[in-house]
């Protein structure tokens, strides 16, 4: 049994780490806060996850799927 520990490796830099994280937070702060109310709100508390958890990981997805990252080897 060959154990694969390279599936997620890291693609983001660190202050892109760091800008994802901060973005996320402000972006559920004013959705769960009240301070954006209605479907734009509504859209704030839900999409603000998807910076957050990529910062606090290091692995972006879509920087996957087009082989792009800002972290340099």
């Amino acid at each position: 049994y060959e154990r694969n520990t390279n599936m997620i490796k890291v693609n983001e830099a660190g202050w892109d780490r760091i800008a994802r994280i901060v973005l996320g937070i402000v972006m559920l702060g004013l959705g769960w806060g009240g301070f954006v109310t209605g479907t734009f709100g509504v859209i704030l508390q839900w999409l603000g996850f998807v910076p957050l958890i990529t910062g606090l990981i290091g692995w972006c997805p879509l920087y996957s799927i087009f082989r792009f990252g800002t972290k340099t080897a």
